[in-house]
């Protein structure tokens, strides 16, 4: 079923209205970095002056540089997710009146209230449980083995809860998408936010598989 909802919800990627939406979350995610790279830079300027370290501002560029490709990695689907609960609700409203017209009219506005908060949750649980889960990810790093696992299993679940926090409140009155099928979203998910260049997609397609997920439960309910 995920796989049928991946590809249901791939033509959406290429809807002008679909493109707008991803290039203003591209956009303040590519400030959010920007604004990150000029923190860590501030952070190595002050600690050179502190100890008196040679080296200048290329010794300084070069440390920025080399810090924020792990760190623009790993937190890139933290902070896309984020950004794209700002745009949530217009991005499912595109996919239901493109794919489900009747629902589209049936649905109970989220609005921008609700669109931050459910940024700001994504952003606390994620931040937080991989946070919780560093030091496994480092003794599984230190034997040569399971990280990726942990780090699949973790985001997973994570992903899966996000996307069905992010649709479900639209219809209140119809059946959530079922515990199983939100780990094989998040699953597909989680792989997307792994594939480079993909991951810039990620975050609307991931939105768009959660709304057919949801209306396909319904059908397959009804």
């Amino acid at each position: 079923m995920v796989i049928v909802a991946a590809l249901r919800a791939f033509p959406i990627l290429f809807h002008a209205a679909t493109r707008r939406l991803l290039a203003k979350s591209l956009a303040l995610t590519l400030l959010i970095f920007v604004a990150l790279g000029v923190a860590l830079w501030a952070a190595f300027h002050a600690v050179r002056l502190h100890f008196g370290w040679g080296g200048g501002g290329l010794a300084e560029a070069a440390a920025t540089a080399i810090a924020m490709i792990p760190t623009g990695w790993l937190l890139f689907r933290v902070v896309a997710m984020a950004v794209m609960g700002f745009y949530a609700d217009d991005i499912v409203m595109a996919v239901e009146q493109g794919s489900y017209p009747e629902a589209a009219r049936e649905a109970r506005p989220v609005g921008p209230a609700r669109s931050l908060r459910f940024a700001l949750a994504s952003l606390g649980r994620t931040l937080g449980w991989n946070l919780i889960a560093l030091p496994a990810y480092i003794a599984l790093l230190a034997v040569g083995f399971g990280t990726i696992g942990l780090f699949l299993l973790l985001n997973t679940y994570l992903l899966g809860r996000d996307l069905a926090d992010l649709v479900e409140p639209r219809h209140p009155a119809r059946p959530p998408i079922p515990r199983g099928s939100r780990w094989l979203l998040g699953l597909v998910s989680t792989l997307l936010f792994i594939v480079p260049f993909v991951n810039l997609l990620a975050p609307v397609w991931s939105a768009a598989m959660a709304v057919h997920m949801l209306h396909g439960v319904r059908r397959k309910s009804a």
